[in-house]
């Protein structure tokens, strides 16, 4: 286990800024990380150590007041606001005489819900391993003020990778830069959120009276992986999530499958048929008006994808599967394009608890990853059409007794999560395009890609401050993002750090 290392890393000064004007911003913060390698991970494991679920609204605020002291002791003018009902957002404002350019850098401290027993290392225990725990990972001590880390060391804790990170290397960044002396050009802003796994419901709310103290030129979104290949990666956009429980009914109680078999409807066998209705042997989704009013893709965003380095080979290995969906398109195609997924099903029993029964019921979650130009609320709409047309009575409660006694087919669809709408910023924005050359000059070349799989708060930031988005995400593509032994290789954090000092003297 870590251990937390008392002070503040803006206290620790390199005492000669006048010769790091000489180096880029990247290779002064470097050469400042090397020697604060345990200042570094120890603050970052007070951070984790912090619960940052949902669940454990006290966990929340004591990581916003914890972000917020981190921001005030390196001199960054900080607010905690917040709506009824919400999580505190922290807000901090850098100010930069004679800029004329505003950059703000966005992440989340929130995470998904843990089930300690899955994990190898306690949840909220930091712990730094040698390497990955499937490279047999060892537990590591802090080393000596002023030793390096193994590169591939990594700290597992939740929020490690997603996303209390890019919190952890702004902080460093900023202490870099005034120990070396770097001049900032831009004034920066930063927002940190507590609600992004739950899909930031308060957000906008919260943000649209702060519209004007976080104008900006362009938002940055630290969150989300680097690219499979550990190349850096940008995203100019992001899709949209729709989020449906659909549940089907068969017989009030159980009933014995011997004595009822052949009688009385099954609910799990007409929920699978209603679920392979919706997707055709070509996995392209059924529902009629599915991909209605999407944005096509521009010739430079297609051309992006063609540039984007082929990884489907090496993942099916990686991930143990003999075919993908959707092939022979690839993974960078594919994830430009609208999806349903079944993300679980349930009904009845199996394994050891199994019994010879009829189940009285089946549900299946349900999200839709839709792309820009789709509306959330009209897809959600159409798939309750489809469900109608496969002869289904459909309610938006739980049936009572009579309406299931009325109808051969009943089905509850329970919409869980309607996002606001995918975004995509056009990739030949010049100030997008200024901070992609930036990234290059870091690490080399980044793989640019229109959006990415996943879904984040870029409408609710858009539409509350009216700023353009972009995702640059730091953590490693293994990271075990919302699932147990999250953890973060040292050495995206190394240049995740370097990073930040670029794009904070931009």
């Amino acid at each position: 286990m870590l251990r937390v290392v008392a002070g503040a890393l803006f206290l620790t000064l390199l005492a000669t800024p006048a010769a790091a004007r000489t180096v880029s911003p990247a290779a002064a913060a470097r050469e400042w990380r090397v020697r604060h390698e345990r200042e570094i991970v120890a603050e970052f494991d007070s951070l984790l150590a912090i619960p940052d679920l949902a669940k454990t609204p006290d966990g929340l605020q004591r990581n916003a007041d914890a972000i917020a002291a981190m921001l005030r002791r390196r001199g960054v003018r900080t607010r905690v606001v917040s709506v009824p009902g919400g999580a505190s957002v922290v807000i901090g404002a850098l100010d930069t005489p004679g800029a004329k350019r505003t950059l703000g850098f966005y992440a989340h401290y929130d995470g998904q819900p843990v089930d300690p027993l899955d994990w190898t290392d306690p949840p909220f225990t930091p712990t730094l391993r040698d390497r990955a725990l499937e490279d047999g990972g060892k537990p590591l001590a802090l080393p000596a003020a002023g030793d390096t880390l193994p590169t591939e060391a990594r700290i597992y804790a939740r929020g490690s990778g997603d996303d209390r990170a890019p919190v952890m290397a702004m902080m460093a960044a900023l202490d870099a830069m005034k120990a070396a002396g770097i001049t900032r050009r831009s004034n920066l802003r930063f927002l940190f959120e507590g609600e992004e796994e739950s899909g930031s419901p308060h957000l906008e709310a919260t943000l649209t009276p702060e519209r004007a103290s976080l104008a900006a030129d362009l938002w940055l979104i630290c969150d989300g992986p680097l690219h499979q290949t550990r190349r850096p990666l940008i995203y100019f956009g992001d899709r949209d999530v729709a989020q449906i429980d659909i549940t089907v009914y068969g017989p009030r109680n159980e009933l014995h499958s011997g004595h009822y078999g052949n009688w009385a409807p099954n609910p799990a066998l007409m929920l699978a048929r209603l679920l392979v209705s919706m997707k055709d042997d070509h996995d392209r989704v059924s529902i009629a008006h599915f991909y209605d009013g999407i944005v096509p893709l521009s010739t430079l965003e297609q051309r992006a994808i063609a540039d984007a380095p082929a990884v489907d080979t090496t993942l099916m290995r990686e991930f143990a599967i003999g075919g993908s969906e959707g092939a022979p398109a690839r993974l960078a195609e594919l994830i430009t394009r609208p999806s349903l997924n079944i993300r679980g099903l349930t009904s009845g029993h199996t394994g050891a608890q199994a019994t010879n029964a009829i189940p009285s019921w089946a549900t299946a979650a349900i999200d839709m990853r839709l792309v820009k130009g789709m509306d959330p609320a009209a897809t959600v709409q159409r798939v309750i059409a489809h469900v109608r047309a496969q002869g289904f009575f459909v309610t938006d409660h739980e049936p009572t007794l009579g309406e299931r006694r009325s109808h051969a087919k009943v089905a509850w669809l329970a919409a869980r999560h309607l996002g606001l709408g995918a975004v995509r910023t056009p990739m030949d924005l010049a100030v997008a395009q200024e901070v992609a050359r930036v990234v290059d000059s870091v690490r080399g070349p980044a793989v640019r890609l229109p959006n990415m799989g996943g879904s984040l708060p870029l409408s609710e930031l858009e539409r509350a401050i009216g700023a353009p988005t972009l995702v640059v995400p730091i953590a490693n593509h293994d990271d075990h993002q919302h699932t147990f032994d999250e953890n973060l290789r040292l050495q995206n954090l190394w240049d995740a750090i370097a990073l930040m000092a670029s794009l904070f003297a931009m």
